[in-house]
């Protein structure tokens, strides 16, 4: 049991959405539990009566008559509800807190803006009306190239209570990137921006819209929203027309909502694509709803009114997420533009201003904080802060002290993860346990995750696996464009049949708290010996000198390998042998001399992809000596000049 930081008070614990949500299960279904362990193995024992809890809790509107909850537990080929009819936007409306504002927004230009619930469901309800007007139906495909704006929200919005489909790529993605997930799906309706700004500098987008339309012919209308010059017009692209005017197109309407069955997809998201073409992984607007319902409201808790942001853009998981808080009454908090401009402050300084309940961020962010030693709790009023949410990466036990440390003692900090497969976190976030330094507090509710061993048995205490072995309304329905659902099983099911295998080594503690320690398909095998990426940056995000690293493992044909670890050195500092040595000693003392890596190499920078993720598998194929073309796709990098370094340093290495 590591550190002890933070434990909820017996008011904190009696407050919150999964403390009223137990009382209710005793009240209303005669089910009393001594604590979150106990509800969390009736909820994976027992999962049709606990799904069924969930509809009855939220008390979902629907339509329709379904005769079962669950027609199978075997994964994939599951089908919940099936005969009911639901609409995820009109269960944001449902709940919406009409005293609050429904979006607060700003970006590196606008200081802050509120829009209120009238203002968005007027502006919903006028874009629907204009979609409607010209033939968007249920199941028609929308598709978005938009940053985290408001426009973007109301979008998704119009669409949804539509029945048709969602899919969003951020205008950062290069064009071939923006292609390769939207020609899968041919979408016949493209919601554009010109350009954005981004660090103080503008990106001008009119030439890579153009080349967008011309690559999907089945698109019909572009709905251009004039973003980075108030002046531009829909003429540089045909079919176009600006945002405002699809207004002035079509008489003012009430909001309706199209219910569609419990299985119709509600958006497609994307797997990475750095290594082939992305998956168009599909959700089901019945799935989402139920998860992101518990997720919200029993893991972040959630409450109407309160104010929930999460930084994000619109080509990552999260952004959908966000929208999920809608679900508990709360207002979304967006910012477009750059964490770290004008300075690394700027999202506390809106943390300040927004009153923000929910702070979520990704654990680089964190670590970037902590190394660039920030002091946010004094500051800026972060009063009203409840929680701190992290996802993305492992968030190493620094980062966890430098946040009870440096924002507030009293903070509830979230470290989740999960994903783009699911939309949501297995692990996650509970307001009725501790918080430990380096641990995330739980297994989700609902969630029968496990960490397997090499026998393909559940273990505790060590690090295994990370398996789910039954199945959650939110996995996907399908992969578009997957005929037999063959990269769907690939996907999953190929280590072991009908158990879902996530791709990440994990240990769970006695006690039900969870460690994650990086990707199994970058896992570093030492002589044997199997070493989480997650344990070393660990150890190195320790050593204020170095901004950020990459560590991967070479085996050769002769049973010999390799390890290099690449740094990038914060600003005014250089590479030397005491600090060569430095992190050679900080390794063996936090782990063992196996962690120490055969060389370390000062680079530029880091590859990464769109969503963030470190590259790890892709720079191990190149220096393998794999064909950079195949390793890495550089359309769906964030940084894709990054990786000339390792395809000059692959040359080097002796095979």
């Amino acid at each position: 049991m590591n550190r002890l930081l933070w434990k909820p008070s017996e008011k904190f614990i009696h407050n919150s959405n999964l403390r009223h949500y137990m009382q209710w299960l005793d009240e209303k279904k005669n089910l009393s539990f001594t604590d979150y362990d106990a509800l969390w193995k009736w909820s994976v024992d027992n999962i049709v009566p606990f799904w069924q809890s969930i509809w009855d809790y939220f008390q979902i509107d629907s339509t329709g008559h379904y005769d079962e909850v669950l027609n199978t537990l075997q994964m994939p080929g599951a089908k919940w509800f099936e005969g009911a009819k639901v609409n995820y936007a009109k269960e944001i409306f449902n709940r919406k807190t009409t005293d609050q504002p429904a979006i607060i927004f700003r970006n590196e230009v606008v200081d802050y803006v509120e829009i209120s619930w009238d203002e968005l469901e007027g502006e919903v309800a006028s874009m629907a009306a204009y979609l409607k007007s010209i033939g968007i139906q249920k199941g028609d495909r929308v598709a978005a190239y938009m940053p985290n704006i408001p426009e973007a929200t109301t979008a998704f919005l119009s669409a949804c209570s539509l029945g048709a489909v969602w899919s969003s790529c951020s205008p950062d993605f290069g064009t071939s990137s923006v292609v390769d997930r939207f020609q899968q799906i041919e979408p016949k309706v493209l919601f554009v921006v010109d350009g954005y700004r981004y660090g103080g500098k503008s990106f001008d987008k009119k030439q890579v819209v153009k080349e967008l339309v011309e690559q999907l012919p089945t698109v019909e209308k572009v709905i251009v929203l004039p973003y980075l010059d108030p002046e531009t017009q829909a003429d540089f692209i045909p079919n176009g027309i600006r945002w405002v005017d699809t207004f002035q197109a079509v008489a003012k309407e009430e909001l309706t909502f199209e219910m569609v069955p419990f299985d119709h997809p509600i958006w497609v998201l994307y797997s990475s694509g750095t290594t082939g073409a992305p998956k168009a992984i599909t959700h089901s607007q019945g799935g989402v709803l139920l998860e992101h319902l518990k997720y919200v409201h029993f893991h972040n808790d959630v409450h109407p009114g309160e104010r929930f942001f999460w930084f994000s853009t619109t080509g990552w998981m999260m952004w959908n997420f966000i929208q999920g808080s809608f679900l508990a009454g709360a207002t979304i908090v967006l910012y477009d533009g750059s964490p770290g401009y004008p300075d690394i402050n700027v999202l506390w300084e809106y943390a300040e201003k927004a009153k923000i309940n929910h702070f979520g961020t990704s654990a680089p962010f964190l670590v970037a904080n902590m190394k660039a030693d920030t002091h946010p709790g004094k500051d800026y009023d972060l009063s009203p802060l409840r929680s701190i949410g992290s996802t993305g990466s492992p968030l190493p036990p620094a980062a966890f002290d430098w946040v009870y440390e440096n924002i507030k003692e009293d903070i509830w900090l979230c470290s989740m993860a999960g994903g783009t497969d699911v939309c949501t976190a297995w692990v996650g976030g509970n307001p009725l346990l501790p918080v430990y330094e380096g641990e995330i507090q739980c297994r989700c509710l609902g969630a029968a995750l496990y960490a397997f061993n090499d026998a393909g048995k559940p273990v505790t205490n060590e690090v295994g696996e990370m398996v789910i072995t039954k199945p959650l309304p939110s996995m996907p329905i399908y992969f578009w464009n997957d005929p037999d659902n063959k990269r769907y099983k690939s996907s999953y099911f190929e280590m072991y049949p009908g158990i879902w295998r996530h791709g990440d080594w994990v240990s769970i503690s006695d006690y039900g708290s969870l460690i994650i320690f990086g990707r199994s398909d970058a896992t570093l095998n030492r002589q044997g010996v199997r070493i989480g990426t997650a344990e070393i940056y660990r150890s190195v995000d320790k050593i204020s000198e170095i901004k950020d690293s990459l560590i991967v493992n070479l085996e050769f044909e002769d049973g010999s390998d390799y390890m290099p670890l690449f740094v990038v050195m914060q600003e005014g500092e250089t590479l030397t042998n005491d600090l060569i040595k430095k992190i050679a000693k900080t390794l063996r003392s936090d782990y063992s001399p196996r962690h120490v890596p055969d060389e370390v190499v000062p680079v530029a920078d880091i590859p990464y992809t769109i969503s963030g993720k470190k590259m790890e598998a892709p720079v191990k194929k190149i220096l393998m000596g794999s064909d950079p073309e195949k390793a890495a796709t550089r359309d769906s990098m964030k940084n894709p000049d990054s990786m000339d370094f390792y395809i000059a340093f692959s040359k080097k290495i002796k095979r």
